[in-house]
């Protein structure tokens, strides 16, 4: 079973979602189960140098409200074993080319540790991810030469499949994320606890009839 993963990098509860549905398969081993990235961008329009903490302040309402969001966050962050630090936080991508780079890591087999690697220099490390320096070292972190990201960033592979996924999505009235699709069985919203993801699991291998 394929379970398909619509999240952005930029998205802090897809971290977490993410860290949760990896420990429900850690207590469900040989489900034979194979998760796939799927691009979503929440700010699609944003320039391809992204925007800035005065853009997360307009988004949120505030700086007081942006800090609450954030410390929430943060604490969710902690009992899912990942940490943030919001006071390094680089602005707010463009993450057109961090989708392009997972689907690149996908074709070395390192999809998920890509993801992992921009996760936590994004919202660990402060790493701005519209920065080809920072880039190319994430791209590294996640296991792909560096001079391949570099490469990628002056094509437009995966380009396509990016705005295609972020289509399908549309089509599918997904308005948020994470939205995580089991199969053709059901799809589980938002960043569920892992028993909520273990419950999923067994639902969609259960045998039919």
């Amino acid at each position: 079973m394929t379970i398909d993963v619509f999240a952005d990098i930029a998205c802090p509860w897809c971290y977490i979602g993410e860290a949760h549905l990896a420990a429900a398969l850690a207590q469900r081993p040989g489900l034979g189960v194979t998760r796939r990235w799927r691009p979503f961008q929440l700010q699609p329009d944003l320039p391809p140098s992204g925007g800035d903490i005065a853009f997360l302040d307009q988004k949120f309402g505030g700086p007081e409200r942006r800090q609450a969001a954030f410390a929430h966050v943060t604490e969710a962050g902690e009992r899912a074993g990942v940490r943030f630090d919001f006071e390094q936080l680089a602005g707010a991508p463009n993450t057109t080319d961090v989708h392009r780079l997972i689907l690149l890591a996908r074709t070395y087999g390192r999809e998920w540790e890509m993801v992992d690697a921009l996760f936590e220099g994004y919202f660990a490390e402060g790493r701005d991810l519209n920065d080809a320096t920072d880039f190319e070292a994430l791209a590294e972190h996640g296991g792909l030469p560096g001079a391949d990201a570099g490469a990628l960033l002056a094509d437009d592979r995966f380009r396509k499949d990016v705005a295609q996924s972020q289509e399908i999505a549309r089509r599918s009235g997904i308005g948020g994320v994470p939205l995580f699709l089991f199969g053709d069985k059901f799809a589980l919203s938002g960043a569920q606890p892992v028993e909520t993801f273990v419950q999923a699991l067994d639902r969609a291998t259960a045998p039919s009839g």
